[in-house]
């Protein structure tokens, strides 16, 4: 944490994915000036929810540092047995957003029809899709309802066949630079753990597919984050 301000990152949101990793998502803004946190339950902590771990993880929006809510949303890839529950989660914590007026954070893996048709339940709720997988007619979508797109290490993979589409409809100013870790670590770093000390090989990558000076970008996205999450 003390070496990332050395490799250029100047903020951090950490998101939790239930209660426990939200209240220690909680303790290292605590800790750390530049790390602001989110709390919510993710779609794959579906089988830990009630509705008392929902309410004791949502109160920590209470703590000035917490900047949003997530990671939450759909996820049909691990497991499509519980669409109806997953939805109904989802919900909530949107709803919930929506009354505290505070962004979200959406994790949408094989489910980008269903994640486009909730949050369009939601006018006027802001947010991120982030590590956004889906196609550039959905990410076109989005960006007219207003919402930011996140981009991580896989724009720097071969494979990585629809991302330059998207980024080619997606505007400097709704871009957000992430990293997912420990996951996705980026090219050179593949197939190791993942930190934000690699965020500046996805900066370089994406700048690159949006023919702009790399230091540009991270300025740009540096304050859509802040903008996004207000942090000031």
């Amino acid at each position: 944490m003390e070496s990332l301000r050395d490799a250029g990152v100047e903020l951090v949101l950490n998101p939790g994915c239930e209660e426990a990793s939200s209240r220690h998502a909680a303790a290292l803004a605590a800790q750390y000036a530049f790390v602001w946190f989110a709390v919510g339950i993710h779609p794959e902590e579906l089988s830990d929810y009630t509705d008392e771990s929902l309410e004791r993880t949502l109160s920590l929006t209470e703590d000035p540092k917490c900047a949003a809510i997530g990671e939450i949303g759909l996820d049909y890839y691990w497991d499509d047995t519980q669409k109806e529950r997953q939805k109904e989660l989802f919900h909530r914590q949107l709803s919930f957003a929506r009354e505290r007026d505070l962004p979200v954070i959406v994790h949408d893996r094989e489910a980008h029809g269903d994640c486009l048709n909730i949050v369009r339940q939601y006018p006027g709720l802001r947010g991120v899709f982030h590590c956004y997988s889906g196609s550039a007619e959905t990410a076109s979508e989005l960006l007219r309802l207003g919402w930011y797109l996140g981009f991580d290490g896989p724009v720097t993979y071969k494979n990585a066949r629809k991302l330059p589409e998207v980024l080619a409809v997606c505007p400097p100013e709704r871009i957000l630079l992430e990293t997912d870790s420990p996951y996705l670590a980026p090219v050179p770093n593949r197939g190791k753990r993942n930190d934000p000390s690699n965020l500046a090989y996805i900066c370089a990558k994406v700048a690159e597919f949006k023919q702009m000076d790399p230091e540009e970008l991270a300025s740009i996205t540096l304050q859509n984050g802040k903008t996004l999450f207000n942090i000031t």
